[in-house]
């Protein structure tokens, strides 16, 4: 009977532990943490200041083209995080047995590939420009500002800025903006990287978010 009773109360206090784990309200404690809710606010303050820098670019000169000015690249990573949102707010079953759910999945992988593609395009474009912009050779004729690549070379090709009237601006400041630009377009390159990536791991691999739910029958754990 001894042994009876001593192994009754291993079991008791077995499944006594089993019961301690963690609540389920304590998975909530770090909602930030969790995808894509993270790296959709890291598109957002990115394409913001992306397209906050573009239009102070903008603002130096009329004449910049859009290549110069990405606006257009911040307004998209923007677009990209709401549907990162929206797929946060999108109620979880496994295997994907909601349409919503399997599309929200699709469409924000495609955006972060997208968005990928656009950062390192831009970065390209500001490198160039950067390259460009530091070798000119600047004078003010009226409320303009003509830069050419070579002073001395009759036939060497110009570039007219209107509504500058300091070079200064366009030789310095200007090319300051093209190495912010670069800054942040990598930046949002890698978190658009890492976004597509835990996506496309969460579709056709097994991975857990470390977060685990107690069951006095079985072990389970919160997918992210």
């Amino acid at each position: 009977m001894g042994q009876g009773q001593k192994g009754s109360s291993d079991n008791k206090e077995g499944k006594k532990k089993r019961d301690e784990s963690p609540a389920p309200e304590d998975s909530h404690k770090c909602r930030v943490c969790r995808f894509p809710l993270l790296v959709a606010l890291l598109q957002l303050l990115l394409g913001v200041a992306v397209t906050a820098v573009a239009f102070l670019m903008l603002a130096i000169s009329p004449s910049l083209l859009a290549r110069e000015t990405p606006h257009w690249a911040g307004i998209i990573l923007c677009l990209v995080s709401i549907v990162g949102f929206i797929l946060y707010c999108v109620t979880y079953l496994p295997d994907e047995r909601t349409s919503m759910q399997f599309i929200g999945k699709l469409l924000y992988f495609i955006l972060c590939t997208i968005g990928l593609v656009i950062s390192v395009l831009v970065v390209a474009f500001a490198g160039y420009h950067h390259s460009q912009t530091s070798k000119l050779s600047c004078k003010e004729v009226g409320e303009s500002c003509v830069c050419t690549l070579a002073q001395n070379d009759p036939i060497a090709r110009t570039f007219t800025y209107e509504g500058v009237s300091d070079c200064e601006v366009i030789t310095g400041t200007l090319t300051l903006y093209f190495v912010i630009q670069i800054v942040l377009n990598l930046a949002q390159a890698l978190v658009c990287t890492i976004g597509a990536f835990i996506m496309w791991k969460h579709r056709y691999q097994v991975f857990f978010a470390g977060l685990q739910i107690g069951s006095p029958s079985s072990k389970q754990w919160q997918k992210v």
